[in-house]
């Protein structure tokens, strides 16, 4: 195994120097007014770290999928949050792994460089929620172009971004022998397509997440948009979310850290009664504990980043990885708050914020059911729930 710890010193301290730069006061008031983190996603743009896993040949960096977790840890860790940029870490991925040539070309060298922003995600629905061979976007061939009609739920940051990679239905559900089939990928040049066919609608939420609905009225896109062989996109995308996962799972460790010595550092300064309060085990044990939990749950996303880089089957881990990973976060983030007490919840701790902003990793991008549910069946042999 190669080892990558002085290029993972390097990049913590690449990474700590941009977050000691946007400090606390930095993301309350972008979170205050709901607003996209456009500086620090420059700055990581800059210095080439959200391209690091595009290959050197297009660009980028080329690095293992391990060393863009570290890169997710670390931001998380000093007191950032990649949830505005990672998908431009790894949504590529699509056109990496199922493009043609000239796609490839055409637009990964941009993503590179920080000049195209592949950000858009465009898959949930509505209606089909995370039963996603139920969606009925459908694409349909008129020529040299398809025509799209439909509508998509969560779709982060479609306005920050210039591309999606958009999965539609092609062949009708009641046409296909498998529920998988008859869904394609396409990649839609937002720049042609924003306001002719496609209506993006923010959704205000409980943190600030830049999130979207996105309609679809007979959106016209070139067909060589396509990605890969129309019907095979559910296959595609599929290739695709043991990445996201793991790499959701590192900012969910990266979080916990974060979480537990500020944890840590608050009970050992602060006195009541004469003495520091992280001398009561009240206090020590259950920041000890997500200590423990954070650090366990690390090795399994380091387990399963391992197998995606062999090439070996990690769905179980990926999944493993990322439930484990929000739930040790969870705790570090009700330990901290509990340490802290009413100071907890005052804005300038940066603690609610970012309390609340952990609590989004236990249903998204999947939740913790359908995890359980995919244990289950595919490790214990246990009967298909959905």
């Amino acid at each position: 195994m190669t080892d990558h710890s002085e290029t993972i010193a390097q990049l913590r301290d690449t990474v700590k120097r941009v977050c000691d730069d946007f400090p606390g006061e930095y993301w309350r008031a972008k979170d205050r007014e709901r607003e996209y983190p456009t500086e620090f996603v420059q700055a990581l743009t800059d210095l080439g770290l959200l391209a690091a896993l595009i290959p050197e040949e297009y660009g980028g960096s080329g690095l293992p999928l391990s060393l863009g977790a570290e890169i997710l840890k670390a931001i998380h860790e000093f007191g950032g949050n990649a949830g505005a940029c990672h998908a431009q870490m790894y949504t590529m991925g699509t056109v990496l792994r199922h493009g043609s040539a000239e796609q490839k070309a055409q637009y990964l060298p941009g993503i590179a460089r920080g000049e195209l922003r592949l950000q858009a995600f465009g898959v949930t629905e509505p209606t089909a929620g995370t039963d996603t061979t139920s969606i009925s976007t459908f694409a349909a061939r008129k020529g040299d172009r398809y025509v799209v009609n439909g509508q998509k739920v969560w779709t982060s940051r479609a306005l920050q971004s210039d591309l999606m990679v958009l999965l539609a239905r092609t062949t009708p559900k009641d046409q296909v022998k498998k529920r998988s089939e008859g869904l394609s990928v396409f990649l839609v040049d937002m720049r042609e397509t924003v306001g002719k066919g496609m209506t993006i609608k923010p959704i205000r939420t409980m943190i600030n997440h830049s999130t979207n609905e996105v309609f679809f009225d007979n959106m016209e896109i070139p067909a060589s948009s396509l990605i890969g062989e129309e019907g095979q996109g559910m296959r595609y995308i599929l290739s695709g979310m043991n990445a996201e996962r793991i790499l959701v799972a590192s900012e969910c460790i990266g979080d916990g850290r974060w979480f537990t010595k500020k944890a840590r550092d608050y009970a050992c300064e602060r006195k009541v009664f004469g003495r520091p309060i992280g001398q009561n085990q009240g206090i020590q044990f259950p920041i000890a504990r997500a200590y423990a939990e954070v650090e366990a749950a690390n090795l399994m996303v380091d387990h399963a980043a391992a197998l995606y880089e062999a090439g070996k089957p990690c769905g179980t881990q990926a999944n493993m990885a990322k439930m484990l990973g929000s739930e040790a976060a969870w705790n570090a983030a009700n330990a901290c708050m509990q340490t802290h007490g009413g100071f907890g919840v005052a804005e300038e701790y940066d603690i609610e914020r970012k309390f609340r902003e952990i609590r989004l990793y236990q249903i998204a991008p999947i939740s913790t059911n359908l995890i359980l549910s995919y244990v289950a069946e595919h490790e214990l042999g246990m009967p298909r729930s959905y």
